[in-house]
């Protein structure tokens, strides 16, 4: 969900008070991003919130001015969640990048169901820290500013479109009965040569679904990954 933002962002606030407050924006995203995960993203909203945090709406407006800044503490934490430890970060820019692209998908399944709402968040502290740190990967190539930003784009769009195909029924071979018998009829009657040679006639279905289920999600993401780097190696010299 697009949203408009306005008006000094949450960042360049300072958090609340000098004494303890009763509320941290890391227990306010964990309520919004708890409530998302069980009832979805349009639930989430400044009074819902509240309530999950057992506060008046009005007392939320205290850490938090609007539902765009809900929204950026949510995707901040998202992102917190993606980070490497440094000391957990391996050498190398290869090992380096394989390692940030298996945690932005394990996190990115984790919420699948929030990353359209959050797209357009606003830019925060902990998206900044995980670009810096993808930059870091490759800090020791020979690859020039606009080369790295590439290539980390690639392996984020390549991450962002496993995300979405994953566990879809036909991607993962799981065919409703509508669909088998459709997919019968157009194999059977129509003019499909190249499928009708690679699932047959008979039980295409389940030859589809032997097809789809011979390797793991995992084991095709880490396929699709390290031949995506390979290009890059090759194309760069790396």
């Amino acid at each position: 969900m697009a949203t408009e933002h306005g008006g000094t962002p949450i960042w360049a606030e300072p958090a609340p008070g000098t004494r303890k407050p009763r509320f941290t924006r890391e227990q306010i995203a964990a309520a919004a991003l708890a409530l998302a995960g069980a009832e979805g993203f349009e639930a989430v909203s400044m009074r819902r919130v509240a309530a999950e945090l057992g506060a008046g709406t009005m007392t939320l407006y205290h850490y938090v001015r609007t539902k765009d800044d809900l929204i950026a503490l949510m995707d901040d934490a998202l992102m917190g969640e993606i980070l490497i430890p440094a000391d957990e970060l391996p050498t190398g820019w290869r090992a380096a990048l394989t390692a940030i692209a298996h945690r932005t998908r394990e996190v990115s399944l984790r919420h699948r169901g929030l990353l359209q709402g959050l797209r357009n968040a606003r830019l925060g502290p902990n998206a900044l820290r995980h670009a810096d740190q993808s930059f870091a990967a490759l800090a020791d190539t020979a690859l020039d500013p606009e080369s790295k930003l590439a290539l980390l784009a690639a392996v984020d769009d390549y991450v962002q479109g496993n995300v979405l195909r994953t566990g879809e029924p036909l991607h993962d071979g799981e065919f409703p009965a509508d669909t088998t018998r459709f997919l019968q009829e157009q194999l059977e009657h129509g003019d499909l040569p190249q499928l009708r040679a690679l699932l047959g006639t008979e039980t295409p279905h389940a030859e589809w679904t032997r097809l789809a289920t011979t390797t793991t999600a995992e084991e095709r993401f880490d396929a699709g990954l390290r031949a995506l780097l390979d290009g890059a190696a090759a194309r760069h010299g790396i």
